[in-house]
């Protein structure tokens, strides 16, 4: 199967490619496309198919520089995460329980400004190799050099399994071979809006 995507944004000064026609895109948003496809340190640019209108930088994209690191063009959505898993349900085993999934996604994943009540690695509901991997990765935040490290990690603990606000998402899509797919955009929350003002 042949895909349409990636696009080439003809004009740029950088390799531009985008996951998403132009005019899907704001057209704020394609400006700043433009304007950091002009920035003299990058080598590339690539936006992904969520992308829209940002502080100083398109949110959803991905710039390429052996040369330079932008903190502010990173923005506070880093650490965000986009994962598509494919089920062996077809369209015929979900269409009658729709309302009760959404119930149970939202009972068991917190949503906004919301948090599970314990960290992570006290929760007994999830698998031990998911615990273990959480573990490790809080056992970074000791690498941090922020002063409000420690206090980021038990906020951290406490919301990884969880959704944030804004244009993050959990929803069911169908293939065109008919089987369901959970697909997921989460937060960084706001220890990535801590991690950029730090670094900015």
């Amino acid at each position: 199967m042949t895909t349409e995507f990636p696009v080439d944004v003809r004009g740029t000064k950088v390799p531009t490619k985008m996951w998403l026609w132009e005019h899907e895109i704001e057209p704020q948003a394609m400006q700043q496309v433009r304007a950091m496809a002009e920035h003299p340190y990058f080598d590339m640019l690539r936006v992904m198919p969520d992308a829209h209108f940002g502080k100083g930088a398109v949110v959803g994209s991905v710039i390429g520089s052996t040369s330079a690191i932008c903190p502010s063009a990173v923005g506070v959505d880093i650490g965000c995460g986009v994962n598509a898993v494919k089920t062996n349900l077809k369209r015929d085993d979900v269409d009658d329980i729709l309302h009760r999934l959404r119930l149970a996604f939202e009972k068991a994943v917190p949503v906004g400004f919301n948090a599970h009540d314990e960290a992570v690695n006290t929760r007994s509901l999830l698998s031990p190799g998911f615990a273990a991997g959480a573990q490790a990765l809080l056992n970074d935040f000791k690498n941090l050099h922020m002063t409000q490290a420690q206090a980021l990690e038990g906020k951290a603990g406490r919301q990884l399994g969880t959704l944030g606000g804004g244009n993050h998402f959990i929803e069911l899509c169908e293939d065109q071979e008919g089987f369901i797919w959970i697909t997921l955009h989460s937060g960084s929350r706001n220890i990535g809006k801590e991690l950029a003002e730090y670094h900015i």
